[in-house]
């Protein structure tokens, strides 16, 4: 009897041992947010690029073959530096045929100004005649005028054998070239583009329709497209009254309020549109959840590491984001990822710098 006591109390032990402890509710990890006030609304982001203000369109001042090209895109030239040069034979012939018909005139200068003295001695001891004097002194002066246009004619020869070389104006950058070594071009014709680096703009296309509803107190944000933490703000200094027929875009020139020293010229750029606008609350998409036709997010208790849920009360969606009118505060934390699989009281583990 003492030993079915004993087994029987030895079962009940170890059927005491067998049940198992519950297994404690999982720490859920999830993504949230800090929620803060949104003061500006943003009007657009578009792509652009760096550019100089000043550009000069350069070409020469004689028409040729073009020998020599001296630089390329993107070389830094001072003033005065050689960037091409034309074949100068027929510059350097003109020159030699003005040099000679200046020569000949010179010899017949001499020869009238000898003539006219002679004249002069003559009539002075009374054995010249008056119209001889006469016939020496007016061909001195023809003489004296043919000088003067044949002198001329070999400064002006000298000035196109000049004009065979294009030189700089002024120091700049070199961002085109639209002829090639070997190409025959006409006087005038544009060669290479020089831009002036010293000061800088950014450039855009803004769609016509919004450039008409732009408000006063828009805001420029230039930014890198690269390393968008090099950014700075700009104003409108010119747009194009015309919209381009095939993108009904509106180009944009924007004049920089400090030009970091990453903005080089052609720096790819991305220009952000904004508006000050009444504060108010954002949040994604993924943050709701509807329920019963109400919509809501979960509060994450940063104390107690727990989420809750809250109504809110949303003024308008978009394809990625909703505005919130009230419901949450400035400063609580919301998930936003996830919001599916949580229960109230949840334990779950937070990001503390989760993005938005």
């Amino acid at each position: 009897m003492k030993r079915l006591s004993l087994l029987l109390c030895a079962g009940l032990t170890l059927g005491a041992c067998s049940k198992e402890e519950p297994a404690p509710e999982p720490v859920r990890p999830v993504l949230s947010f800090e929620v803060r006030a949104e003061s500006e609304e943003s009007l657009g982001r578009f792509a652009g690029s760096i550019q100089a203000r000043y550009e000069t369109n350069l070409g020469f001042r004689v028409p040729g073959r073009i020998a020599n090209r001296n630089v390329d895109v993107g070389a830094e030239v001072g003033k005065g530096a050689l960037l091409a040069t034309l074949d100068p034979t027929d510059q350097q012939n003109q020159l030699r045929s003005a040099q000679g018909d200046l020569a000949r005139v010179e010899a017949q200068w001499i020869n009238a100004q000898a003539n006219a003295r002679r004249q002069q001695q003559l009539f002075d001891r009374g054995v010249g005649a008056q119209a001889q004097l006469d016939i020496a002194q007016t061909d001195l002066k023809t003489t004296r005028a043919s000088l003067e246009q044949a002198r001329a004619a070999v400064n002006q020869a000298r000035d196109q054998l000049a004009y065979s070389e294009l030189r700089t104006d002024h120091g700049g950058v070199v961002t085109a070239w639209m002829a090639e070594a070997g190409q025959v071009v006409s006087a005038g014709q544009q060669v290479v583009t020089l831009a002036r680096p010293d000061i800088k703009e950014a450039v855009i296309d803004l769609p016509a329709s919004l450039v008409d509803q732009l408000p006063a107190d828009v805001v420029f944000k230039v930014a890198l497209q690269l390393d968008p933490s090099v950014n700075t703000t700009a104003v409108v200094r010119e747009i194009e009254p015309q919209a381009q027929s095939a993108t009904r875009t509106r180009r944009s020139r924007l004049t920089l309020t400090q030009t970091p020293p990453t903005f080089r010229l052609g720096t790819a750029i991305s220009v952000t549109l904004s508006s000050a606008i009444v504060p108010r609350t954002e949040v994604p998409l993924s943050a709701l959840q509807e329920v019963d036709g109400q919509a809501r997010v979960w509060i994450v208790d940063p104390q107690a590491r727990t989420v809750a849920p809250r109504e809110v009360t949303v003024l308008s969606r978009d394809h990625d984001s909703a505005l919130i009118s009230s419901g949450i505060k400035i400063g609580e934390r919301v998930v936003s990822a996830g919001v599916n699989s949580l229960k109230p009281g949840q334990k779950v583990k937070i990001d503390e710098d989760s993005p938005r």
